[in-house]
């Protein structure tokens, strides 16, 4: 793979991070181990993640308040007191505080949303988030669980509302059947890319639970089929592309396992081919790989 000067490099950098685009490192002159070259660009842009058609965000929309059809009046100015106010010492029964007024009984710290009950549900099937209770209602220990959910796969904003997007990487991570790769006797990275999540497993016991990622946008499928990494870089340049590879192990021509570059769940973008990952996931499949360790990609992405 050809490399560049430094300067190149970080001018380079600057231009895909201003256009946002993912990339992989093609290299059609060698491919030990896999099986060809690259993909042919389309041109086609990204329109659908995982197994939805779309990406929403989980934020709020910010309600939009009306232009005032009338002036409002000037306020009138006070009049000088003209007479002197006793002050009269409160009683005993003034001095006692008012009891407050009781909180209701679903008032919590996280807005609940429309998939309350739905999420509730996945990650009390997911497990590892904390307790929570799926009966549709926001509670604190609901609302800390799916805010650790949020931070451990980089939803944003994480603030424990049950959103659309947090429904769908539940779903998806849920609903993830993991006996659908066929693992060998060493370490092997599966990948659904119909659901768009991926794990390993080694000896056919998973030892890295179904995360997310993002695969080949239309134009650019990543191709489902078994390969072995074949070369692995812990910092990778990427020559069409011209955009770092963190953590790169290549499985077929140019594509490979890599460190996301832009957002994950944002659908207007995509990788060119490749496994896109999470920087946690990407370091955890960095240290359980290695030259000739398998990958097996089932599935199809939806709109690929």
């Amino acid at each position: 793979m050809r490399h560049t000067g430094f300067t190149i490099r970080i001018a380079a950098l600057a231009v895909v991070t201003l256009v946002g685009a993912g990339g992989c490192a093609l290299d059609p002159q060698a491919d030990p181990g896999g099986t060809g070259g690259g993909l042919a660009p389309v041109g086609k842009a990204e329109q659908v993640t995982g197994a939805s058609d779309v990406s929403p965000s989980d934020q709020l929309a910010r309600p939009t308040s009306a232009a005032p059809t009338t002036k409002p009046a000037a306020p009138r100015k006070e009049a000088a007191a003209t007479t002197t106010r006793t002050k009269t010492p409160p009683t005993p029964s003034q001095k006692r505080r008012a009891p407050a007024a009781p909180v209701p009984a679903n008032k919590t710290r996280c807005a609940q949303g429309e998939y309350q009950r739905e999420v509730e549900g996945y990650l009390a099937r997911l497990g590892g988030f904390g307790t929570v209770t799926v009966d549709g209602r926001q509670t604190d220990a609901d609302c800390a669980a799916i805010k650790k959910f949020q931070q451990r796969y980089d939803i944003r904003p994480a603030a424990g509302r049950a959103g659309p997007l947090t429904y769908d990487v539940a779903k998806r991570l849920a609903t993830t059947d993991t006996s659908r790769c066929d693992a060998g006797s060493g370490v092997t990275f599966c990948v659904d890319l119909t659901r768009q999540t991926t794990w390993v497993m080694k000896g056919g016991t998973v030892v890295a639970r179904p995360t997310v990622t993002r695969t080949g946008m239309a134009g650019y499928a990543t191709p489902a089929g078994t390969y072995k990494i074949n070369f692995r870089n812990l910092k990778e340049w990427s020559d069409p592309y011209e955009v770092w590879l963190p953590y790169w192990q290549r499985f077929n021509g140019g594509i490979g396992f890599h460190e996301t570059t832009t957002y994950l769940h944002n659908a207007s973008i995509g990788s060119h081919g490749c496994v896109n990952l999470l920087h946690a996931d990407a370091v955890r499949w960095w240290e359980l790989g290695s030259v000739g360790s398998r990958v097996v990609l089932v599935g199809r992405r939806p709109g690929t």
